[in-house]
């Protein structure tokens, strides 16, 4: 099958990979060229903008940073909806809104397009394992065309519903990851300063009801000093700011999504920018003086 791909980032270079060596021929295009050689190296075609990309494939995934970026990617002078021929899927993977992906989907039918939303979790080791965890709105026959591909990529992948129930259903996901990582950063933090033996509280508790994917994998980054990013801080920020404008307009309050969005915030503050979303426990070690 021609796919094409758009964002070779941290995740997305690996998911390339995995359609390489399933078979597919793949063009990929990302902003910074240097950053898609990886994938280039294995067999990937280059091409210089989105539109480009689109015109030469069946089904295009992209998976890029930001809302913006994802509106910039398809409706812009270059975007892939300007070349996409008519019966072209396009898979958004980018974490994004749902409104807008409810967008994509109605500008794609005008035009002969289907856009699907689907979210991901599990990152950059799930992305390089291939066990994530899809999340698809949109039309459901699409759906079923392009799960095969997801596949190769995911170990669960569920069709939601309708265009724009995939974000949301990334929401859910995304509101319990913030009680997730503040509750292992504070319980890293007690143990040591309990004077824990911290690697024998990890052995004892991961087999227990604290047990979860954040305890497994991040905890030992954490203990290491490792703040590089799986997941960027900026992007789990942008992530609770979908999270809060939602819950406003389902006139819902989420306090423990909104505190946690400040602690974020204090970490980019205070140069979090380019690190991974464990090094929320910086933040607590500011504010209690460690």
């Amino acid at each position: 099958m021609q796919i094409g791909w758009i964002g070779t980032g941290v995740m997305g270079t690996s998911l390339v990979g995995h359609l390489l060596a399933a078979g597919h021929s793949v063009t990929v295009y990302n902003r910074t060229k240097a950053k898609a050689q990886a994938v280039l190296d294995k067999g990937a075609v280059w091409a210089d903008t989105p539109a480009s990309v689109a015109g030469k494939s069946e089904v295009v995934f992209t998976m890029v940073g930001l809302p913006s970026d994802v509106e910039e990617v398809y409706l812009g002078a270059n975007g892939v909806m300007a070349s996409a021929k008519r019966g072209t899927v396009m898979v958004d993977m980018t974490t994004s809104s749902p409104a807008l992906a409810q967008r994509l989907a109605r500008e794609g039918v005008g035009k002969g397009l289907v856009a699907l939303d689907a979210p991901v979790t599990g990152g950059d080791v799930g992305a390089r394992n291939a066990t994530l965890s899809i999340m698809v709105g949109g039309d459901q026959k699409a759906f079923e065309q392009v799960k095969p591909l997801l596949e190769k990529m995911g170990k669960t992948i569920v069709w939601q519903g309708e265009a724009g129930t995939g974000q949301h259903a990334k929401m859910v996901n995304q509101t319990l990851i913030t009680g997730m990582m503040l509750s292992l950063c504070e319980g890293l933090l007690y143990a040591r300063s309990a004077g824990l033996d911290i690697t024998r509280v990890l052995q004892c508790i991961s087999g227990g009801a604290a047990a979860s994917w954040a305890l497994q994998n991040l905890a030992p980054r954490i203990l290491k000093g490792d703040y590089a990013p799986g997941f960027y801080v900026e992007h789990f920020i942008k992530d609770m700011g979908i999270i809060l404008d939602e819950a406003q307009r389902m006139n819902l309050a989420l306090p423990g999504t909104a505190l946690v969005k400040q602690l974020y915030q204090a970490v980019l503050a205070n140069g979090g920018q380019g690190k991974g979303t464990q090094a929320l426990i910086l933040a607590l070690e500011a504010l209690n003086g460690k």
